[in-house]
């Protein structure tokens, strides 16, 4: 007979610790692995990743995927940060996830709903572009050459 094991290790706590200090920012799983190897931690790639999955199916963390270039982040579910509710922004240089909250993008999303019949899901709905930081070094850049 089977039986079906629910291990809670040391590690996968120390995962969901780590991303729920984050206060609501996402992580992806090498900033996770970079994380513990800069405090000394020993934990593999693949042990990472059956963690996060585990957690992810848990509900305890929310997975998000974006362009599949830089793969999947994570984030604490329960941060406070409803994602149901507002829609992602994506720096195409430094990768940053972040979360918008504007009226004009509810407004907009009611305007499909309410003249389109088309209900969008804000967890799946990322613009891509390039954050201040990001563009205030491009712009630097390009001042100096």
């Amino acid at each position: 007979m089977k039986r079906s094991v629910n291990y809670n290790t040391k590690q996968r706590e120390a995962i969901l610790s780590y991303i729920a200090s984050l206060d609501g920012t996402h992580a992806t799983a090498a900033q996770i692995l970079e994380h513990f190897a800069k405090a000394g931690v020993s934990i593999s790639r693949p042990t990472v990743y059956r963690h996060l999955e585990k957690l992810t199916e848990k509900g305890k963390i929310r997975r998000y995927t974006t362009d599949g270039i830089s793969g999947a982040c994570y984030q604490y579910s329960d941060s406070g940060a409803e994602c149901h509710e507002h829609i992602h922004l994506k720096c195409e240089d430094c990768g940053e996830l972040l979360h918008m909250e504007c009226d004009k993008l509810k407004e907009i999303q009611q305007h499909f709903y309410s003249s389109h019949a088309f209900r969008v899901n804000a967890l799946k709905t990322v613009f891509y572009g390039q954050c201040d930081d990001c563009f205030k070094s491009s712009a630097n850049r390009i001042q100096h050459l």
